[in-house]
């Protein structure tokens, strides 16, 4: 980049063209006839502050002559196809300029499809370039304006294709990225894939439930899919509650949908029951059936009746119940629900009364 009055800024300060007989083109020299500014990206010192000052007048040369943005967006994507023309140190340089020009808006984010290309991918500069340009943009602002970016631009679920085939899956990339020192795209990812995960499994189980599975057959499954996304027990009781909620068409009369909700989680008790066995899960179910009871008004007088069915068919544990009573309720409804659940509380306090003197005398 020529950062004189007389001469059009230039990136490289070199030329470049592509060959259809050289997959990924070729840099040349043109040797006398070369003309490589003093200003140039690549000629500059490698650091951000150094970056930063080349950033800023590409920013301030597209915002005054405006036709100049698409043009720059076109070269750029060029110049990321065809990384593998340019030494180690100019694809760091070009990285970090990267990520700062994505970071004050000269570039959008969807340039980036350019790493994609199986050329710089199964090289590994695809993934060596992204390392250093995500730390460039993560310095000009925070790692969430990162993710909400790639999110709005559909690259979010586009990453794992900076690697080759053979390692697209969210532990290499984990592994990658935090040896990098940037753990907030490695837990980012961690939390996609999580929410991808939870989508399929609901879609299999809404599937599994309306041609009426059998209860144990559901169970072996949701256990494979923790075991092989590793989900935790408290993301699966969750999902398990709205997918049962979610696939009855409900009586709207109240005194009608009690009984119904009560013959339809019975049922299915033994499904909820094998995934609430942590104190954490039964807590996340209860509140989830506070929510549940508080938004659909015609549930709410059915609250103590599902909890009590639920701690009949083990799947509610009497700690749980109490400390939801105590402390952990919402406050959704929290004055009606737990009247309801007064008269419940007061026996199970009692029974626990008597259990302790019986210990005691014994």
């Amino acid at each position: 980049m020529n950062t004189g009055k007389q001469q059009k800024p230039v990136l490289t300060g070199q030329r470049f063209k592509t060959r259809k007989r050289a997959p990924g083109g070729t840099r040349i020299d043109e040797g006398d006839k070369a003309k490589v500014t003093e200003h140039c990206v690549f000629t500059t010192e490698e650091n951000h502050a150094n970056l930063r000052r080349y950033a800023q007048v590409f920013n301030k040369l597209i915002r005054r002559y405006k036709y100049l943005q698409n043009a720059f967006e076109e070269e750029i994507k060029k110049l990321l196809l065809f990384l593998k023309a340019f030494s180690e140190s100019e694809q760091t340089k070009l990285a970090m300029l990267t990520g700062i020009l994505l970071a004050n808006g000269t570039l959008p984010p969807p340039i980036l499809t350019s790493l994609f290309s199986d050329n710089v991918v199964k090289e590994g500069i695809s993934a060596s370039f992204a390392v250093k340009m995500f730390k460039a943009w993560i310095s000009e602002k925070d790692a969430n304006a990162v993710t909400s970016a790639l999110r709005k631009a559909n690259l979010d679920k586009k990453l794992l294709e900076l690697f080759p085939a053979s390692k697209q899956n969210v532990e290499h990339f984990s592994k990658y990225f935090n040896e990098a020192g940037l753990k907030e795209l490695s837990d980012f990812m961690r939390v996609q894939q999580s929410q991808g995960t939870r989508k399929e499994l609901q879609k299999e189980l809404q599937e599994r439930l309306s041609q009426d599975c059998p209860i144990r057959e559901m169970v072996v499954y949701v256990k494979e899919e923790m075991k092989r996304s590793a989900l935790q027990e408290q993301a699966v009781i969750g999902l398990l509650w709205n997918i049962l909620m979610n696939a009855v068409e409900w009586n709207k009369k109240e005194e009608l949908v009690t009984e119904q909700a009560l013959k339809h989680l019975k049922h299915y008790a033994p499904l909820l029951a094998a995934f609430s066995t942590q104190g954490q899960s039964e807590l996340v179910l209860l509140l989830r059936i506070q929510e549940y009871c508080y938004d659909h008004i015609h549930f709410m007088k059915s609250f103590s009746k599902i909890v009590v069915l639920f701690y009949k068919a083990d799947v509610l544990s009497e700690e749980a119940i109490l400390r939801w009573y105590k402390d952990t309720h919402t406050t959704k409804g929290k004055g009606v629900f737990v009247e309801q659940m007064k008269k419940f509380v007061e026996w199970l306090q009692n029974a626990e009364e008597e259990s302790e003197s019986e210990g005691e005398e014994d």
